[in-house]
């Protein structure tokens, strides 16, 4: 830790950036022993990238890539792929400002979702906020990053109510269109509104428990750990895909599960 601590000080030195965030598994303990180390660097334009690749290469002792704001496309801004003393250590841009008025729009429940690489299900927009409110602050001169992280850790009730009406609304209507693709054997949609119904369910245990979820990496998982959840919720969300086949009738056999699945969440969830 104490080498990212350094790291971290050396960052805020380079233009634009305000403060740097150790996040995902290591900042929540939730690590295994090859895990990345995610640093989150919260900047405000213009950044400068120059100064980053210096910095990257005399840390790695080789020239590293390191991407324009917006490199790896529109919710995860970019960043570089460092291997520093062995460890492998990503840096990820996140737009400060942004991060402001994503909480702005959390505390009034609204929300969007975003299509971006390595995320099927989708960026849900106050991943931004969780980020944060589950990170652990690793330079922060302004403290800004602080006051942010503050107000953060209480889950907005606007947005717990947002997103439990999303799922409420968009799974009965998901399961709607996937029954009408099962009867002509369209495994391939069913497949994903399967995908999608899930990712709603525990969208909405995690809001109805004023959690924050950040991806969906170990989102199952993680929501059965959570109190509201039904009994066997990830085991039983795992077999709508283990055993999914692609004749009509085992395809509406899935959607069944699915549904049924999705009434004993509504029976726990309130909101």
């Amino acid at each position: 830790m104490d080498r990212l601590t350094e790291i971290a000080d050396r960052l805020v030195g380079v233009g634009g950036i305000i403060g740097v965030c150790l996040g995902g598994s290591r900042a929540r303990g939730s690590h295994s022993p090859d895990s990345d180390y995610d640093l989150g660097l919260y900047y405000r334009p213009p950044l400068d990238t120059g100064a980053l690749r210096r910095l990257a290469a005399e840390l790695t002792g080789v020239a590293v890539e390191v991407t324009e704001p917006g490199g790896w496309g529109p919710w995860v801004d970019g960043g570089a792929w460092l291997t520093v003393d062995g460890c492998r250590i990503d840096w990820i841009y996140r737009d400060l400002d942004r991060v402001h008025r994503i909480w702005q729009e959390c505390q009034l429940g609204r929300f969007e979702v975003g299509t971006q690489a390595g995320h099927p299900l989708g960026v849900y927009s106050h991943a931004y906020v969780g980020e944060l409110a589950l990170g652990r602050i690793l330079a922060d001169p302004r403290r800004e990053l602080v006051d942010l992280q503050r107000a953060a850790r209480g889950f907005p009730r606007p947005l717990r109510a947002a997103l439990v009406a999303n799922a409420r609304w968009a799974v009965p209507f998901t399961l709607s269109g996937a029954r009408k693709a099962a009867s002509r054997g369209d495994a391939f949609y069913v497949a994903g509104c399967l995908f999608r119904i899930v990712g709603l369910l525990v969208h909405a245990l995690h809001a109805e428990a004023e959690c924050w979820l950040l991806n969906e990496k170990g989102a199952v998982q993680a929501a059965e750990a959570l109190q509201v959840a039904p009994r066997d919720f990830a085991e039983r969300a795992h077999a709508l895909f283990a055993a999914l086949g692609t004749t009509s009738d085992s395809l509406h056999a899935r959607l069944d599960d699915a549904q049924a699945l999705a009434s004993d969440v509504w029976q726990r969830v309130q909101t």
